[in-house]
């Protein structure tokens, strides 16, 4: 890895992507700008592994799981491509320690149990074995709690782990789906006198997935763990809401 190139994606996507003028640490928009230079690389490897998959018709393993421990992925990525040393070059020409930018990343929130970590690690070992796995879970909006000490006692609070952005992840609207809860059946013929049966007045959830990268160890080969999302199918009732019930609009 050139630690040039690096350094120029890096200076590159922070002041034009981010929109940052002047170079501080003590912000997430280095860390989310080194992201971004080293998803980069990962995004020819990820792009490559799904080609190579689909025109081999390779069948793929799915591995479900309510848990992802997935820890600290910056500096995961970067030692399975072996970019490690050119970044810690690139941020020093900065005046900056490769150090402090990967223990200012917050772990992502989708679970803290002995279950989440196995289901990591086997992504993991998938993706460096070369073996076509794709994880599939929920991304959990506040999926661990930030615990405070009050009075000697500890109080748990919502982690908001989205609040400055999961710069992992790539939003896949093309897929999302319709996900139906409750509602009847309705036993009515169709235009030719046959018997049709129709699910009808159900409440509806939007499932948006997010593609979160998992990368083989030095191999070339990326995998894919993907995060479903649920958003209102109905952003805004608007009846409701000329009606005077405004928490029943956003519902």
């Amino acid at each position: 890895m050139d630690a040039d190139a690096i350094l120029a994606d890096l200076t590159h996507y922070y002041s034009r992507m981010l929109g940052r003028r002047t170079l501080r640490t003590d912000t997430p928009y280095l860390y989310k700008a080194l992201v971004h230079a080293t998803r980069d690389r990962l995004m020819e490897r990820w792009n490559r592994t799904n080609i190579t998959l689909e025109r081999s018709n390779a069948r793929r393993a799915h591995y479900l799981s309510m848990e992802f421990l997935m820890g600290r992925l910056l500096g995961n990525a970067m030692f399975s491509l072996g970019s490690e040393d050119a970044s810690s070059e690139a941020l020093a020409s900065l005046g900056v320690d490769i150090s402090s930018i990967i223990e200012a990343e917050h772990d992502a929130g989708l679970g803290n149990g002995g279950l989440g970590r196995l289901a990591a690690c086997f992504l993991d070992s998938c993706a460096s074995l070369g073996l076509p796995v794709v994880g599939y879970g929920i991304r959990y909006r506040y999926g661990m709690f930030h615990q405070r000490i009050s009075n000697g006692r500890q109080v748990e609070e919502p982690d908001p782990w989205l609040r400055d952005g999961f710069p992992w992840e790539i939003e896949r609207l093309e897929f999302a789906q319709i996900v139906r809860f409750g509602g009847r059946v309705s036993h009515l013929p169709d235009e030719h006198g046959r018997p049709r049966h129709e699910w009808i007045d159900t409440r509806d959830v939007l499932a948006i997935p997010y593609d979160v990268p998992i990368a083989g160890f030095r191999n070339g080969v990326v995998n894919t763990l993907r995060l479903w999302s649920s958003a209102a199918t109905d952003e805004f009732d608007l009846t409701e809401f000329n009606a005077g019930g405004y928490a029943e609009a956003m519902a």
